[in-house]
């Protein structure tokens, strides 16, 4: 193979943030199935992009110093055939590849590394948290990234080509990106439902609906769950890439405090997912106590109207027998009735009040 295989990158007059052409299909379907990005890099920097995967094996057999990125947007066992042939992917893996909502792991097989990761979105104004499943293939040569939603490919492209030093570690500096984005997004996430939190603990001595607090307490909740079930086993993942497990050690050399940065952002995401937990519960818990005692008060001050009610019912219910009593049927038991119900009613409320029931 030559240099001629390599086509020349594309004109440094466009913005360096925007990624390549999409390459063609890795099946024969038109329109294309399974859209596909390809990159090559060579000594730390981008030669080619947009190139389609059929082409993979002829930029790596051409320089043995290359590296190369796929990225397979929703694609099933045909569309992989051809990678899997290529890179001698295991059967398993790309199975796990192929079925959604598999866990965030880190597989090690002969040839390749396996992983399987989330990237998270939460929307503020429905409290809902978006996930996008991301399974990976990482070989010594190639970095394989298989997406089952429309995660934001741009933002990591642009973290590769800014925010890492350079891609002189090979696939290990690509693997750093894609893990850092996807760590950062999590952050992110976990960022915002602390807002969210602080806004629902403002509310809850606020005059406004309690249903509302508590629907808006159990959606941040439910956020929660689902994003401690795909953050904490990332500290696993990245561990073991920290530790080198296998024959790849991405994290070796310069690139293990770049490693070393995502571990520690993995650690604090995950200890922030178990506050917030603690936070909303807590919340969630207050309210219900604000609720109970708002209804103590309720019931106290009705008892004590009750009471007082009571007073003039009994003298009004004593005076009305038909029977002979004192002032019976004469003006003076009209005026001593209504003197033991202002006095007694008013001793009583004055009571009542001192004990705060009103």
């Amino acid at each position: 193979m030559t240099d001629a295989l390599i086509p020349e990158p594309e004109p440094a007059a466009g913005d360096p943030h925007t990624p390549g052409r999409p390459a063609t299909s890795v099946t024969s379907a038109v329109p294309p199935r399974c859209p596909t990005r390809t990159r090559l890099y060579r000594a730390g920097q981008l030669v080619a992009e947009g190139f389609s995967a059929e082409q993979i094996s002829d930029h790596l057999a051409a320089h043995e110093d290359a590296v190369v990125w796929l990225d397979l947007l929703d694609p099933n066992e045909a569309d992989l055939s051809i990678v899997t042939l290529e890179f001698g992917l295991h059967p398993l893996a790309v199975e796990d590849a192929i079925h959604d909502h598999q866990r965030p792991k880190l597989d090690r097989y002969r040839s390749h590394l396996f992983a399987n990761m989330y990237a998270v979105q939460f929307e503020e104004l429905t409290g809902e948290l978006a996930t996008g499943e991301i399974s990976v293939f990482i070989t010594p040569r190639a970095l394989i990234t298989v997406r089952k939603s429309d995660f934001d490919v741009d933002t990591l492209i642009a973290r590769w080509d800014t925010a890492i030093p350079d891609v002189a570690g090979g696939v290990g500096s690509l693997v750093y990106g894609l893990l850092d984005a996807v760590v950062d997004g999590h952050s992110r996430a976990i960022e915002q439902l602390d807002d969210g939190i602080d806004e629902l603990e403002n509310a809850l001595f606020e005059t406004r609906a309690d249903v509302d607090i508590r629907r808006r307490g159990f959606e941040l909740r439910k956020s929660l769950v689902q994003l401690r079930r795909v953050v904490l086993p990332m500290r696993e993942v990245v561990a073991r890439v920290l530790r080198n497990d296998g024959d790849l050690h991405l994290a070796a050399g310069t690139l293990e405090p770049y490693y070393q940065d995502v571990y520690d952002h993995v650690v604090r995401a995950a200890e922030g997912v178990e506050t917030a937990r603690e936070l909303v519960n807590g919340a969630l818990e207050t309210n219900l106590n604000e609720q109970t005692y708002q209804l103590t008060e309720t019931t106290k001050k009705l008892a004590a109207w009750a009471a007082i009610i009571a007073v003039p019912t009994a003298i009004t219910g004593f005076y009305g027998q038909n029977v002979p009593y004192p002032g019976f049927s004469q003006h003076s038991g009209f005026l001593a009735s209504t003197i033991m119900i202002i006095v007694l009613a008013g001793g009583l409320y004055v009571l009542l009040r001192r004990r705060g029931w009103l």
